[in-house]
């Protein structure tokens, strides 16, 4: 006999949140369910007076406990479902697959209503990367989704590190091919008619940090003429940007050699839009290289660091490391230069961000101004505060 469906009925300050849109109910604030529950269930969620409010997917692993899916009427969750989902998904992406860029975020989980699950592209290979394990036993039903409407020649699965173990029970591995032939090495993709390579098997997240997009190539507007330091520097998106736009020099800093390899191929790829400008490489942990650098000796600087704060309780420490860094790239910048300021820190507000990086500067006692800030580009956008994790500050220095 068929087990009873999942009722859950939530305490009033969590009705609320779902109610106004917040994909996440905390196991606390779950007042009552009718039974027990494995992950990857679906979970009905009613309100105080026995109406439907949303349908979740049940975690029993996770603080999150649901990961909300649906709310409005009641609705079957199945493959129709799913590709009215992904069809919305791409909608909302038109005009940023193009001719000159073929790597794009197709699914930005929550903000999506696919929570936990991000479905990326570079050229013609789809990289499906999952966060959270409610995913498992729909993994077909979504594949078959994903083959009939973008239509990829592979995919590739990517799991996140706590997932992995309890994958292997779905005979899911992390990298490997679910659909069509597998790369066997880095993926070349165009971005704004350049040339990158996306690790989708080994690297940081999908293979590539698709989401700078808009401020890759905004340095790329800036960079005539100037010398320029990237540091944090990665794989050198920045950097090729800034050659191709005319930069006379740039810099690449990284405390990873492998990152700094993988820029050097990355200019190989671009030899004939950035062989003007010279291309150094330092391997140095940028905290304590930064501080004791020439200074006023770039016309840019670029700082773009890794998350300071991927718990709430790093929050406070991660702020004052932003004004610490704004502070001492504001001394390596020449009169006239340019200061891009970037977080990727979803514990620290942007309000926060924006603010420390400003009181820096104006204690830095060089008169500037705030040329323009930005968020997260269409294919990353944001539905609900903690989904709001980009920020990026460009300031010129008188």
């Amino acid at each position: 006999m068929a087990s009873k469906r999942l009722h859950v009925r939530l305490r009033p300050t969590a009705e609320s949140l779902v109610r106004g849109g917040h994909p996440w109910v905390y196991s606390d604030s779950i007042r009552e369910q009718n039974r027990e529950a494995t992950t990857g269930e679906l979970a009905v969620v009613f309100d105080r007076n026995d109406n439907f409010l949303a349908i979740g997917f049940y975690d029993a692993d996770s603080p999150i406990r649901i990961r909300i899916i649906h709310r409005g009427k009641p609705a079957d969750i199945n493959g129709d479902f799913w590709r009215a989902r992904l069809r919305e998904a791409v909608q909302r992406r038109t005009g940023i697959l193009t001719a000159d860029t073929n790597g794009l975020r197709w699914i930005n989980g929550e903000s999506d209503f696919f929570p936990g699950l991000v479905l990326d592209q570079y050229a013609d290979t789809l990289v499906l990367k999952l966060y959270s394990a409610v995913w498992f036993r729909r993994i077909e039903e979504i594949l078959a989704v994903i083959r009939e409407e973008l239509r990829p020649t592979g995919l590739v699965l990517r799991l996140s590190r706590n997932i992995q173990s309890g994958a292997r029970a779905f005979s899911l591995e992390d990298a490997s091919t679910l659909i069509g032939e597998g790369p066997s090495g880095p993926v070349i993709f165009l971005e704004s008619n350049l040339k990158f390579e996306a690790d989708v098997l080994k690297g940081q997240k999908t293979g590539f940090f698709l989401d700078q997009r808009e401020n890759r190539r905004r340095v790329g507007e800036l960079s005539r003429g100037k010398e320029v330091l990237n540091a944090f520097s990665f794989s050198g998106g920045f950097s090729v940007h800034a050659a191709r736009g005319g930069a006379r020099s740039v810099t690449d800093v990284d405390i990873s050699a492998h990152a700094l390899e993988s820029s050097v191929r990355n200019f190989a790829l671009n030899r004939d839009s950035t062989s003007q400008a010279k291309h150094q490489r330092i391997q140095a942990d940028v905290f304590d290289w930064i501080r004791t650098a020439r200074a006023e000796s770039y016309d840019m600087v670029i700082l773009d660091p890794p998350s300071l704060a991927k718990r709430e309780s790093e929050r406070t420490g991660a702020i004052t490391a932003y004004a610490n860094l704004a502070t001492a790239g504001l001394r390596l910048v020449r009169p006239g230069g340019i200061l891009l300021c970037c977080s990727c820190s979803a514990h620290v507000t942007g309000e926060e961000f924006f603010a420390a990086v400003g009181n820096s500067l104006k204690r830095g006692g060089r008169p500037f101004r705030v040329l323009e800030t930005r968020r997260e580009p269409a294919d990353h956008h944001a539905t609900f505060p903690e989904a709001e994790y980009l920020k990026a500050l460009y300031a010129q220095i008188e």
